[in-house]
């Protein structure tokens, strides 16, 4: 019986468990074995008994529903060491591992491209909520984390509007804004601040004093974590200190900062600040996120199946699809900018 095995590696998101399922499921449907890999490139590492196991259909019952990642994850720096990866690959064939089945984000594919160049059939599946895969549509768990700050949002403009007070709404997204701008679209909120676009936290005041004196006095700004990184020079300690504000030499930026600083900005507006932060990984995958780790489990024990390797799936025209690592980690972004600007304008 050919033997396949599954890890999942980097930041959890949801819809892990659902691939994973599914991987279980085909595998044993094209009679094949399946080792689970804990704790992602650290377990193919470490070979210990708590981190590698044979998985089956019984392994997988009520997983496919569940939020996080059975299987565990972690970053493992050490994979970046070539002598490393040649005991990950020799811990492999130790195993009479024939195929891999990655999912993760890009630090993920990286390692499956290495993998596979060392012998070892990779093939990825893009699980990561920030959905910064250019090559794919879609990535697990970019769906649920949308849905999930949407009604967040939806939750904290009910409240703003009862008490007219602006709310600074932080999500998850490292280097790629594409959860802040789908949030902001889907509720309405008339600011979006993203790191793929530079910003002054002036201009942003400036914005959000014209709101209030409108009669939008409870405007939401939609804020990605690594934003911070792309707003102009602003010494939020210098600002805030004559206030009385607790704030320290050299601190960074952050959701709460920003609320105080924009509500000195905007002569005493009582803005709030909210980060929504883990839960957006964590919380149970929507429909559309289990049906596309469905189908992608099912392609990557096919192309396994079929002696096909270095290969990821993602999502183009709605439609699964697969293609080479090396062109996935090739392509480029390209963020909407239209739709930023229609945004922080209307």
């Amino acid at each position: 019986m050919p033997r396949i095995a599954v890890l999942t590696s980097g930041g959890d998101s949801p819809g892990m468990n659902a691939a994973v399922t599914s991987v279980a499921r085909n595998a044993a449907y094209y009679g094949m074995s399946l080792i689970g890999i804990k704790r992602g490139y650290n377990g193919l590492l470490s070979m210990s008994e708590k981190d590698v196991y044979e998985m089956n259909l019984d392994t997988v019952l009520d997983l496919a529903d569940l939020p996080g990642t059975y299987l565990r994850t972690a970053r493992c720096p050490q994979f970046m060491d070539p002598a490393y990866r040649e005991q990950a690959a020799a811990n492999l064939r130790k195993m009479n591992v024939e195929g891999l089945v990655v999912i993760g984000g890009d630090g993920s594919f990286h390692g499956a491209q290495q993998l596979c160049n060392l012998g070892i059939p990779c093939i990825g599946i893009p699980g990561t909520i920030d959905n910064d895969l250019p090559y794919t549509e879609l990535t697990l768990g970019y769906d649920t984390a949308v849905n999930w700050d949407v009604e967040a949002v939806r939750c904290i403009r009910a409240t703003s509007r009862s008490h007219d007070r602006p709310a600074v709404v932080e999500v998850m997204g490292r280097n790629c804004g594409d959860v802040a701008l789908s949030t902001a679209e889907a509720t309405g909120s008339e600011i979006v601040l993203v790191p793929e676009m530079k910003w002054d936290i002036h201009d942003v005041a400036d914005r959000l004093g014209k709101l209030i004196a409108s009669g939008n006095t409870r405007a939401t700004i939609v804020v990605a974590e690594g934003a911070y990184a792309s707003m102009a020079p602003f010494d939020v300690y210098e600002f805030l200190k004559p206030y009385g504000k607790t704030v320290y030499p050299g601190q960074k930026m952050d959701a709460h900062l920003l609320a105080s600083s924009l509500k000195y900005l905007c002569h005493g507006a009582e803005v709030r600040a909210t980060v929504i932060g883990y839960t957006q990984r964590g919380c149970q995958p929507t429909a559309r996120d289990c049906a596309f780790a469905f189908e992608a489990g099912n392609m990557a024990v096919i192309l396994l199946k079929n002696g096909i390797s270095n290969q990821v799936i993602g999502m183009r025209n709605n439609r699964t699809y697969h293609t080479s690592i090396d062109t996935a980690l090739s392509e480029t972004r390209n963020f909407k900018e239209s739709l930023y600007n229609l945004i922080n304008s209307l």
